[in-house]
């Protein structure tokens, strides 16, 4: 399970606001763990990449300049996956989750969108797929090769 799930839960039962505060400070928007691992499978595949580029779009996690590519490397809870069981909502504030989730979903549309525009081709890896490697590096080998 993600470590932000888990803080925010951890949050649900916090006495006071530095408590609250003190743990989302904790988390993290880069070098994550599953963005650390599809870092280092597609080294290990031989591909060399920047991160980060500020310039692009939406800062990808990861671009591949020599193939025309962008890589974002999203969290399951945050970025509203569909389908997966890390995208669960809590039951508190519900108001505010509802929007900050929606937003969310709407920049990434719109990132994707307007790299896609600057002739890029996107790749979203979602962070239940960094669980399972081989299949992470055949979609990755797959996206790569077209």
């Amino acid at each position: 399970m993600e470590m932000n799930a888990i803080m925010l839960r951890r949050m649900a039962h916090s006495s006071n606001m530095m408590d609250r505060s003190a743990l989302m400070s904790r988390i993290r928007g880069r070098d994550t763990k599953p963005e650390l691992v599809v870092r280092s499978l597609l080294h290990r595949m031989g591909y060399r990449f920047r991160l980060c580029r500020r310039d692009l779009p939406g800062s990808p996690d990861i671009v591949l300049p020599r193939h025309g590519m962008v890589v974002f490397v999203h969290g399951c809870f945050w970025h509203r996956h569909k389908g997966c069981k890390g995208a669960t909502s809590p039951k508190s504030n519900v108001g505010f989750w509802q929007d900050k989730f929606a937003a969310n979903v709407e920049r990434d549309a719109r990132n994707r969108r307007d790299l896609r525009c600057l002739s890029w081709k996107v790749v979203t890896v979602w962070e239940c797929q960094t669980r399972d490697l081989a299949k992470l590096e055949a979609m990755l080998r797959r996206k790569l090769d077209s």
